[in-house]
């Protein structure tokens, strides 16, 4: 007697069989078949929402898997935080200050416009634009560019940290394609679904969109006039003081530390010692302030009013609303800051930073933007260089590489 019968041998090589064509299936074609069912599962969710069938099939046409790229971006976010004046360096220099004023001379008229019509100064208009998409340079670049229904589904059906984030922005865009604001094949954006010129999640998008230049869609993929509106309706809704300022840079008196985080009038605060470093009164002295150390005790001293707090509803981070404070200034022809950071020893100030990499492209070592960026070209270059001279060649800048090359 067999210990299997026929039938029970030929079921156990048939499952065999199948196994093995199963662990030869390539992952990426079991990945796209759970994708797509996923996308089938969540038309329902979009239905509730009042997404019609013909603009579901439109927004996911033709895309048979995720974005693998996304989720490739989606992984890698670097948990590194960078000095205040780093990321103030990379956004507030030269290139972004000329750029800016070409871009006022270009796009003047409209910018007086919108200043006229939201009373959000033209100059934060334009910092916003400069953070947002180096004033729409970002759009250029096709590999930073995706599709922003399959990106945003993609993170709902693979990034479980971003998934609840995914599923209501998606629902958003979704809606952004039914109103006929934009076709499926331009609704573009980040990996995260940020979209156009100024950069807006399509739940934000919805809420502040404003069509300027009058063709009936608030086009901010491809209208500089749509971008910039929707941008200055985000500002003026949230309570943009009209005809006020940001904030004041001020010189930190001694032992004054201990009020980082209060809020009190101008007044207050000229009577407790703080001053502006050109050693004029500060306007407005009923204003409100908030004290905002940046760098600590060791830096200068910032006193904050409401405006920096509304910039702040674009981008939370305190870097960028002061990024995009100091940026509209110097747009406008005001100074810099007049007090240093405090960097540690060595290393460059964005004025140095600009020189070495001229200095680089001078001596034919890099051919990129001169733009203060030290980015994979500028440390290749600067590796090179150094061994040349006879220096470690770890690619970073400094003080001592500059000197030499002077």
């Amino acid at each position: 007697m067999t210990l299997f019968s026929t039938n029970r041998i030929r079921g156990l090589a048939l499952a065999l069989i199948a196994g093995a064509a199963l662990a030869t299936t390539p992952i990426h074609a079991r990945a796209d078949a759970g994708f797509k069912s996923w996308i089938a599962d969540f038309y329902p969710t979009a239905a509730k929402a009042g997404i019609s069938r013909s603009t579901y099939d439109k927004a996911f046409a033709g895309i048979t898997g995720p974005d693998r790229a996304v989720l490739e971006k989606a992984a890698y976010q670097p948990e590194f935080k960078s000095q205040v004046w780093d990321y103030l360096d990379s956004r507030v220099n030269p290139y972004t200050v000329q750029i800016g004023q070409q871009m006022l001379s270009k796009h003047g008229r409209t910018l007086s416009a919108l200043e006229r019509h939201f009373g959000v100064d033209k100059h934060v208009l334009l910092a916003i634009w400069s953070m947002e998409s180096n004033y729409g340079a970002v759009l250029e670049k096709p590999d930073r560019l995706h599709h922003v229904p399959q990106a945003l589904a993609t993170l709902a059906w693979g990034d479980p940290k971003r998934a609840k984030f995914a599923r209501t922005q998606l629902v958003s865009a979704l809606k952004i394609l039914q109103s006929g604001d934009i076709t499926p094949g331009h609704l573009t954006g980040s990996w995260a679904g940020a979209m156009g010129h100024t950069q807006f999640i399509p739940s934000s998008y919805l809420l502040y969109k404003f069509d300027a230049d009058g063709n009936g869609s608030a086009d901010i993929w491809n209208s500089i006039p749509d971008a910039l509106a929707t941008s200055a309706n985000l500002l003026a809704k949230n309570g943009w003081q009209t005809g006020k300022t940001w904030g004041y840079e001020a010189v930190l008196p001694r032992g004054a530390a201990k009020y980082d985080g209060q809020t009190k009038t101008l007044a207050q605060w000229a009577a407790l010692g703080f001053a502006r470093p050109n050693g004029k009164p500060f306007p407005r002295p009923s204003d409100r302030a908030e004290l905002k150390l940046m760098a600590g005790a060791g830096g200068p001293a910032f006193l904050m009013t409401r405006n920096f707090f509304v910039i702040k509803r674009y981008n939370a981070a305190d870097t960028y609303a002061l990024a995009v404070g100091l940026l509209a200034d110097q747009i406008a022809g005001f100074g810099g800051m007049q007090q240093r950071w405090p960097r540690p020893d060595g290393t460059l100030d964005v004025a140095e930073k600009f020189e070495l990499q001229t200095k680089l492209k001078q001596l034919g070592y890099y051919q990129g933007e001169i733009d203060g960026n030290f980015g994979s070209g500028s440390k290749a270059a600067i590796s090179a260089i150094q061994q040349r001279l006879g220096m470690e060649a770890n690619g970073e800048p400094s003080h001592h590489l500059l000197k030499a090359l002077r």
